[in-house]
């Protein structure tokens, strides 16, 4: 890690009337933050592109928060770009990404990878932290925030990541404290325990989830979130049978995880040949698509 990180407490976010002093956000990253599996309604309601494969997700809701609030109080829309791609790995996200948003000069950034290097048998957990804490200081040095954000406590299947996880979020939370960074805790949100928050494929968010998402990314900016109760847990329901759940495993790993073996053994990726959605600043939403 950094031997002569910069040291800074983050200072209050919101002017007295609870208006984001952020004028332009730019979020990067892999999945997550491009958002899948949230997509924008077929309609392309409430200013929205109508829905061609375009993903929603907590980050454009965030923005979306974040320049209402602004409008709300007389002041211009927040300006967001989003430049995460599916599938990126950390050292492609900070060598690729951080540039072009550092060109931006945008004064918020949400630096959220990792997910899929975790997943890799041989990832060596303290070289990728040491990659996303260079970036981390490279970041700050231009004034702007950063956002950064813990891996999810994975269970069931994927329990065998747990430990890789738990040592990365450890990594993650010093990178914030020694250089000033603000951490979206994923690994805690007890609302993600519940598989009714997660996607077919068990790895990616539904839409619900990334609401959810969205108002702990706000809380962890220091700014209330829409919903107080976003990390209430929903309401239990009963077991499923062992048939049918062993059926939706079997499911599960023929549909996702063969693909996803497959992709390994090609090194090829999901987002290979995509480009960023959103990758320039634009007044949002009413400059959108």
């Amino acid at each position: 890690m950094s031997e002569n990180p910069t040291q800074h407490i983050p200072g209050p976010h919101a002017d007295a009337a609870g208006a984001p002093r952020w004028t332009r956000y730019v979020a990067l990253g892999d999945s997550f933050s491009e958002g899948l599996w949230d997509p924008y309604p077929a309609d392309g309601g409430a200013g929205a592109p109508a829905s061609d494969g375009v993903q929603r997700g907590w980050a454009d809701r965030l923005a979306d928060t974040l320049s209402a609030r602004r409008v709300a109080v007389g002041l211009d829309p927040l300006e967001y770009a989003n430049l995460a791609i599916r599938g990126r790995l950390l050292r492609p996200i900070v060598t690729e990404q951080v540039p072009i948003a550092l060109g931006l000069k945008p004064d918020l950034v949400s630096l959220i990878g990792g997910g899929n290097d975790v997943l890799r048998p041989g990832v060596d957990v303290d070289d990728i932290s040491q990659a996303l804490e260079d970036a981390v200081a490279t970041i700050r040095a231009t004034g702007a925030d950063v956002l950064l954000g813990t891996g999810f406590k994975a269970g069931g299947a994927l329990s065998f990541i747990r430990s890789r996880v738990g040592t990365y979020n450890a990594n993650i939370w010093s990178i914030a404290q020694r250089h000033g960074a603000h951490v979206l805790d994923l690994w805690g949100m007890r609302a993600l325990f519940d598989l009714r928050m997660w996607a077919d494929d068990r790895l990616h968010l539904t839409p619900e989830g990334h609401r959810r998402v969205m108002n702990a990314a706000l809380d962890a900016l220091r700014l209330a979130p829409d919903d107080a109760a976003y990390d209430l847990p929903l309401d239990p329901v009963p077991p499923a049978p062992f048939a049918q759940k062993a059926r939706a495993d079997a499911e599960w790993a023929r549909e996702y995880v063969v693909p996803w073996v497959k992709r390994r053994i090609r090194h090829t990726s999901s987002g290979d040949g995509r480009a960023a959605k959103w990758p320039l600043p634009v007044r949002w939403p009413d400059s959108r698509g």
